[in-house]
C-alpha cells in the first residue's frame, strides 16, 4: 500500500494509545506523517523505552526512503532515550529534531478514535498475535479508503475544471 499513498511527510507523529487483548490493557504504538498519513503501529506489552525502541526501529525501517526530519511525540519518558538509540546505531541521523507538543499531537489523537471506532464492535481481541494481524488488516483497510478519497476529490477537482473550461 505504501507506494500508493504518494509523498510523505517527514514530521512525523507518535503517540501510544490503549487496546484490549485477553481481558487487560495493550498499547498500541503508531505514528503518522503531519497528513495523518500512517507510518507504522506496533502492539506492546509495556510501555518502556524498548517497546518505544522497538516500535521506533519499525517505522524507521518501513520509511527508509522517507526519514523522518522531525519526530513530535507526548512527553512519555522512554520516547527521548528510544529516539537517541537509532541515532547512535546509525539508523536514524542526528539533525532529527524531538518535539514534545500536546497540540502537534492532536493528529494523531483524532486518528486514534477512528481506529478505535473500527476496533470497537470486535469486543477486544483474545491473544497478542490475532490481534496485531487484525490490526494491520484495519489498517490497511483505512488506509485504501482514504486513497480512494484522494483519488475521488483530485477527478472531481479534474471534473470540475473541465466543466467550467478551466486548463488543469
Amino acid at each position: 500500500m505504501r507506494p500508493y499513498q504518494g509523498h510523505r511527510s517527514g514530521s512525523w507523529r507518535v503517540d501510544e494509545t490503549y487496546v484490549r487483548v485477553g481481558g487487560t490493557w495493550k498499547y498500541l504504538f503508531r505514528a503518522v506523517d503531519k497528513h495523518a498519513r500512517l507510518i507504522s503501529f506496533v502492539l506492546s506489552d509495556r510501555q518502556n523505552s524498548n517497546a518505544s525502541h522497538r516500535f521506533l526501529r519499525k517505522a524507521i525501517n518501513a520509511m527508509s526512503g522517507y526519514p523522518p526530519s522531525s519526530i513530535t511525540a507526548d512527553k512519555l519518558a522512554s520516547y527521548p532515550k528510544a529516539i537517541l538509540r537509532p541515532q547512535n546505531e546509525g539508523h536514524l541521523g542526528h539533525h532529527v529534531k524531538h518535539r514534545t507538543s500536546k497540540y502537534l499531537n492532536d493528529i494523531t489523537d483524532a486518528d486514534h478514535v477512528a481506529l478505535k471506532r473500527v476496533i470497537r464492535p470486535t469486543h477486544g481481541f483474545q491473544t497478542m498475535k490475532p490481534a496485531a494481524a487484525t490490526l494491520k488488516g484495519f489498517e490497511i483497510m483505512r488506509m485504501i479508503r482514504r486513497i480512494q478519497r484522494e483519488r475521488q476529490a483530485t477527478g472531481d477537482i479534474r471534473l470540475t475544471n473541465q466543466l467550467l473550461g478551466i486548463a488543469g
